[in-house]
C-alpha cells in the first residue's frame, strides 16, 4: 500500500522521470566510540547520556596528579635550559663549539621531555572529537581502564545532522547519480520528505545485489527505517 501511495504522489511531481525504489536506515552524520588509550582509575566523568557537548570539551579524566607533577618538573627544566642556552648564544663566539653544542642539546632535550610529558597527560583526558550528543555511557568514577585492553566508555553522535543510508537494486547502477532527488517517508511519520543524493558508493554488495547511496537529512532519530523513490530525470 505504501509503495502505491508513494508512486501516485510522485506522478504529480515528475511525469517525465523514472522512479527507483529504495529503502533506508537513518544514521547520525558523525558518530564515534570513545575510549582511553592510557591505563588508570577514572577520576572524573563530566557527561551523562543526552549531554550536549562541544568539540574539545572534557568528557572524562583519569587520576593524573603524578603526570601533572612530572609536567611541572619538565616545564621548570625547560625554562632553565632555555635561559642558559640564550646566555650562551649571546657569547657564542667566545665559547668552545663543543661546549656550546652541549647547551643546545640540553635545551632541545628539555623541549622533547616537555612534549613527551604533555602527551602522557593528554592521554588521561578524554575530549569530544566534534560537536554532538552523548548517547551511550558505560563508565563511572572509580572504574579502572586499561590501555592494553581498550574499552569503549562513551558514544557520541552529531546532534541534529543525519544521513539516510539508501539501498537500491544494482541494475540501476548506471542511472543513479549524485544530485538526484529522493522522495521518501519514515516509519511512524505520514509526512513526505524530499532530499538529494549526496553520495553513491562505488560498489555493489554481492550478497544482496544492492548498491548504497546517501542522502543528508536532519533531526530524525538514528536507527529509524523508511522507504521512497529516487527520481531519475528522463534524458531523452
Amino acid at each position: 500500500m505504501r509503495k502505491i501511495l508513494l508512486s501516485l504522489m510522485l506522478l504529480t511531481w515528475s511525469i517525465q522521470a523514472e522512479e527507483v525504489y529504495a529503502t533506508f536506515t537513518v544514521k547520525a552524520e558523525k558518530s564515534a566510540n570513545l575510549a582511553f588509550t592510557s591505563s588508570g582509575i577514572v577520576n572524573q566523568v563530566s557527561v551523562d547520556v543526552a549531554s550536549i557537548v562541544k568539540k574539545n570539551d572534557m568528557l572524562a579524566q583519569l587520576q593524573n596528579a603524578d603526570l601533572k607533577a612530572a609536567l611541572n618538573i619538565a616545564s621548570t627544566s625547560l625554562d632553565f635550559a632555555k635561559r642558559e642556552y640564550e646566555r650562551q648564544r649571546k657569547v657564542k663566539k667566545l665559547v668552545d663549539a663543543s661546549r656550546f653544542d652541549s647547551y643546545v642539546f640540553k635545551y632541545e632535550n628539555a623541549k622533547a621531555q616537555m612534549a613527551y610529558q604533555e602527551a602522557l597527560l593528554d592521554k588521561t583526558i578524554l575530549k569530544a572529537p566534534f560537536d554532538g550528543v552523548i548517547y551511550e555511557k558505560s563508565v563511572e568514577v572509580g572504574d579502572v581502564v586499561s590501555g592494553a585492553m581498550i574499552r569503549t566508555i562513551l558514544k557520541i553522535q552529531s546532534l541534529d545532522k543525519r544521513k539516510l543510508i539508501l539501498e537500491f537494486d544494482q541494475k540501476y547502477w548506471k542511472i543513479i547519480k549524485v544530485g538526484q532527488s529522493f522522495k521518501y517517508s519514515v516509519d511512524g511519520d505520514t509526512q513526505m520528505y524530499t532530499g538529494e543524493i549526496s553520495n553513491v558508493h562505488p560498489f555493489a554488495d554481492s550478497a544482496n545485489r544492492k548498491i548504497i547511496a546517501e542522502v543528508k537529512a536532519e533531526d530524525f532519530t538514528p536507527g529509524l527505517f523508511g522507504e521512497g523513490y529516487i527520481v531519475v530525470p528522463d534524458e531523452k
